[in-house]
């Protein structure tokens, strides 16, 4: 992954940008069957921001008529799953039971906790005429003493989150709080996620209360204390600093962060864990055929070799 230090000559004078920690340019993956992503979080110089551990943004692309995307079912233990969309439609079956259309707005939480199967796929109706897709799924790593808590699934539409409207900029709070105003969705650590999409030439401010924040640029181009960025970008900043963004472009970013967890977590495939321990036995037990299965799927993905 491509990553950019606040002193690089390429983001201009250094004394400018001194709130800003880290630029992360996203790297392409190909998750298979075509399906590529960029993927933002782990980084080789940062793993987590407050919480979250893994970042991805997906598209935008166009499924013909026929085609659709289809992950079929995959555990996870020790963390909670954000995928939250722009265009398009997925729609998500898990091992408790939970079926869900995801639309653009909506905020889906799945926690794994102690182990969840899910599965992610292009609904009938989209899969037969073809759509467009656009979207981002993030995890969250759960807390000490939250890890292998029950699995559980929140879902609010568009409409239940509550969206602040100022001149130029719309921001839509996912989870946690922002602009003054907190969503609904529960969580066992304090994190917030929030859509912001502004006009050209207008500021926007990041909340300096959060103990650790970024900003990621989806598109358009935005400007920090004189330095420019266009998107797909992660920003990095330090805490406490008041941050201004102003859209030299149209733009459309995602507030995120939270506070950092109590240390470290180790990361293989989808399992995440304070301990390497039990993420052995994870991927044991999906080997093995012990995690809950989703109710009418027959297919899985097997453990990586």
């Amino acid at each position: 992954m491509s990553w950019l230090p606040c002193n690089d000559p390429v983001l201009g004078d250094p004394l400018s940008c001194d709130a800003l920690e880290l630029v992360i340019v996203p790297r392409t993956r190909d998750l298979g069957d075509g399906f590529e992503v960029r993927r933002a979080l782990p980084h080789g110089k940062r793993q987590m921001v407050g919480p979250f551990i893994f970042f991805d943004h997906f598209g935008p692309m166009q499924f013909m008529s026929g085609k659709g995307m289809d992950v079929r079912p995959h555990p996870h233990i020790g963390l909670a799953t954000v995928s939250y969309l722009f265009d398009g439609s997925i729609m998500h079956r898990d091992s408790e039971g939970n079926t869900q259309e995801i639309q653009p707005g909506a905020m889906n939480l799945m926690t794994a906790g102690r182990g969840i199967a899910h599965s992610e796929r292009t609904p009938d109706v989209q899969r037969k005429s073809g759509q467009k897709m656009l979207g981002l799924q993030s995890w969250i790593a759960l807390p000490s003493g939250s890890e292998e808590i029950t699995p559980s699934f929140q879902h609010y539409a568009a409409t239940d989150l509550p969206t602040v409207r100022d001149r130029g900029f719309t921001a839509r709070v996912i989870a946690g709080s922002s602009f003054g105003v907190s969503s609904p969705v529960a969580m066992v650590s304090p994190w917030f996620y929030t859509e912001v999409t502004a006009e050209q030439g207008i500021g926007v401010p990041l909340d300096p209360d959060h103990e650790e924040r970024a900003i990621y640029l989806v598109d358009g181009e935005i400007e920090i204390s004189g330095d420019r960025y266009e998107g797909p970008r992660l920003l990095i900043f330090r805490p406490g600093d008041r941050i201004t963004v102003k859209a030299i472009k149209p733009a459309r970013m995602m507030f995120l962060g939270g506070d950092a967890l109590e240390g470290p977590r180790h990361i293989w495939w989808n399992f995440v864990s304070s301990s390497k321990e039990r993420i052995e036995q994870a991927k044991e037990d999906w080997k093995s055929g012990r995690f809950a299965h989703v109710p009418n799927e027959h297919e899985f993905i097997p453990l990586p070799e």
